[in-house]
Order: structure tokens, then C-alpha cells, then sequence
């Protein structure tokens, strides 16, 4: 878990990768521009609604943003991931990714 100063310099930091205003964001999650200063300086805390929606603007996990996400839960999060996409190919496309894993992996 991360502590209340490193979670506001992670929100900082992905509000900056987005190339997003203390501004844009506030009015994307319904907060003034000064409550997402103080949360990425320390001086408050984050609510729960607030990093749910801090989460889905900025494309990540809550559990990525509050910091409790293990590696290895990010390996089983990719595996089902890979599930999800091979869901949608026909069976004779399965069995070319099949054949191109095994080369990989070989």
C-alpha cells in the first residue's frame, strides 16, 4: 500500500504521462482544481470515489494506483488477458497462435 505522499505523486505523475490540467482532470472527476493540487502535494487524502474515478480517466487499476498490486497478480491478469483475445479467433487461427507460441518459446 502506498502511503498518503507517494500516492499523490503517482497521481501527479499520471496526470503528467496524460498530458492533463489540475484543471482537466478535476472537471473529468467532478472536484475543483485545488483539491487535485492538494492530493498530489500531500496536504489531503484522496476518497475512494474519487481514486475509483482518478482509476478509470486514467486507464488503470485501482489496485495499480493505491499500489497494492503483486507481480504476481499482474502475470495472472496478463495470462487472462491473452485468454480474453484468443476468445475471439476462429479454431484455425488458435492453432497458428498455438504454433507460433511454441516457436517462441522454444
Amino acid at each position: 500500500m502506498l502511503s498518503n505522499k507517494e500516492l499523490g505523486l503517482k497521481v501527479k505523475q499520471l496526470r503528467l504521462e496524460r498530458e492533463m490540467t489540475q484543471e482537466e482532470v478535476a472537471n473529468a472527476i467532478g472536484v475543483t482544481p485545488g483539491y487535485i493540487s492538494n492530493v498530489e502535494n500531500n496536504r489531503t487524502l484522496c476518497t475512494l470515489k474519487v481514486l475509483i474515478y482518478y482509476a478509470q480517466l486514467t486507464n488503470v487499476s485501482l489496485d495499480y494506483l493505491a499500489g497494492t498490486i503483486s507481480e504476481d497478480y499482474r502475470s495472472r491478469s496478463e495470462d487472462y488477458e491473452i485468454l480474453r483475445l484468443l476468445h475471439g479467433f476462429s479454431g484455425k487461427r488458435k492453432e497458428k497462435i498455438i504454433e507460433t507460441l511454441k516457436v517462441w518459446q522454444a
